[in-house]
């Protein structure tokens, strides 16, 4: 019966002038999950690496016509990804450091060597090269994720001009939208939400509703306008750091992850503020999202702040995000209803949540209608056959796809309206506007400042 062999994990290329070095090493590899290949010679090595690449090639220093350090050269030049350790059984420094210098070794190995340390060393330098492809290999998913998204960004206008040819009208309205988008960050954050949620699946796509959570709660508790902009922005950002997820991490909840979904899924927070903090009207914002997994017992992450040591903003959006989230499906396999989600928060209050927040959050929602409006007699909700020149939105208003159309704060003309009517009819949708009149609105100005 022939020995059974594992499955080869690596492939390995040996080179010296001598059979019985050769016959050593393979013996030595032989129980290992290797496919080995040798090679008599340095111009027989480089033939066969032409004819097909290896994981790792092994060679010694000192043979006839090309010695080990010029082989090591010449596959670090055109075989950069191959591991390359030299093999010398003489005091020969200056191979030794032309080796190191031109072919850029991994290690090199003394003759006699010992057989479990030689197996040690290419355990070690595999699992090195394994390490490396897989960090450039998510470097490049990052990278052609980003270039998608910045694809999609220069293109959406053309895309939408090109789905609704007929309506130029559509395309107007959305000029209005980018103009708007040059004068305000918090509303550019927004708009570069709904591009997130493209990767995201629709069942899963949460930030509208997290910003109307803690613009409601903002405008209850009169918070300045600083925090409320900074609220706004990490509302609409804060689960950046899942754009390199697969699709199954994003369709799992978390209460299901396994150890090393787990790690990477504590890693999102901390991802999602580097990614912004180039952007220095957004690092604030970018504070906020990084601790927002904190919990107010000191067992979140990433950095395991506890009670007030957690940023205000932090702690109010962790509550947004739970809320939201429970109704999703994101947290726990089943899906949760409105009552059911503020029960669960209530009980976790002084564990997981700051619990005088908690309990203002609680009753703010308790409030709110299930679109998230304030029982505020001043804020109407309209069809667009209703609306009526010089009135105001009160909420932004967004496409059935999360697309921004309209951002909050925005006066209503006739011709706007006549607008919103024909995109209404081309997406064969209905829409409801949360609006004050013109006077009701100068009165909430007037209030605010």
């Amino acid at each position: 019966m022939s020995e059974l062999r594992p499955t080869p994990t690596a492939s390995i290329l040996l080179v010296d002038d001598e059979e019985n070095i050769l016959s050593s090493l393979r013996r030595v590899l032989r129980t290992e999950p290797y496919s080995v290949r040798i090679a008599s010679g340095g111009e027989q090595a480089l033939q066969m690496l032409r004819e097909q690449p290896v994981d790792l090639i092994i060679s010694d220093a000192r043979m006839p016509g090309m010695d080990g350090a010029t082989l090591l050269a010449e596959v670090q030049k055109h075989w950069p990804e191959s591991i390359r350790i030299l093999l010398t059984g003489y005091a020969d420094i200056n191979t030794t450091i032309r080796a190191i210098n031109q072919g850029q070794i991994y290690r090199y190995i003394s003759k006699p060597w010992e057989d479990e340390e030689l197996r040690l060393v290419l355990r070690q330098a595999l699992a090195f090269q394994h390490s490396e492809r897989e960090r450039l290999r998510l470097e490049a998913l990052t990278r052609e994720q980003n270039q998608r998204l910045q694809e999609l960004n220069e293109t959406l206008e053309q895309r939408v001009k090109a789905r609704t040819a007929e309506l130029e009208q559509t395309a107007d309205m959305l000029d209005l939208a980018y103009e708007e988008l040059k004068r305000s960050y918090v509303t550019a954050t927004e708009v570069f939400s709904s591009l997130v949620n493209q990767r995201i699946p629709r069942d899963k796509q949460t930030n509208t509703q997290v910003i109307a959570l803690v613009r409601a709660y903002a405008e209850q508790h009169g918070l300045g306008e600083g925090p409320c902009r900074d609220l706004a922005m990490a509302a609409a950002l804060y689960n950046v750091g899942k754009l390199t997820w697969d699709d199954q991490l994003l369709n799992r909840p978390s209460d299901l992850l396994y150890k090393q979904e787990r790690d990477r899924y504590r890693q999102y927070p901390g991802q999602g503020e580097n990614l912004l903090m180039a952007l220095e009207p957004l690092q604030d914002a970018a504070r906020l999202i990084r601790h927002h997994q904190e919990r107010w017992d000191g067992s979140g992450f990433p950095d395991r702040l506890k009670g007030e040591a957690i940023p205000f903003g932090s702690r109010l959006l962790k509550l947004a995000v739970d809320f939201i989230e429970l109704q999703r499906g994101i947290i726990l396999e089943r899906r949760l209803s409105r009552d059911e989600a503020l029960l669960l928060i209530t009980k976790y209050s002084a564990r997981l949540y700051d619990p005088e927040l908690c309990e203002r959050f609680v009753k703010l929602c308790t409030e709110l209608a299930p679109d998230l409006t304030l029982a505020d007699p001043s804020i109407l909700a309209l069809d667009t056959r209703r609306l009526e020149p010089g009135m105001v939105l009160a909420r932004n208003l967004n496409a059935d796809n999360g697309m921004l159309l309209l951002n909050e704060g925005k006066t209503l003309t006739r011709l706007l309206i006549d607008k919103l009517i024909a995109f209404e009819a081309s997406e064969e949708g209905h829409y409801t506007l949360f609006v004050r009149t013109a006077e009701d609105a100068a009165l909430a100005t007037e209030t605010s400042s």
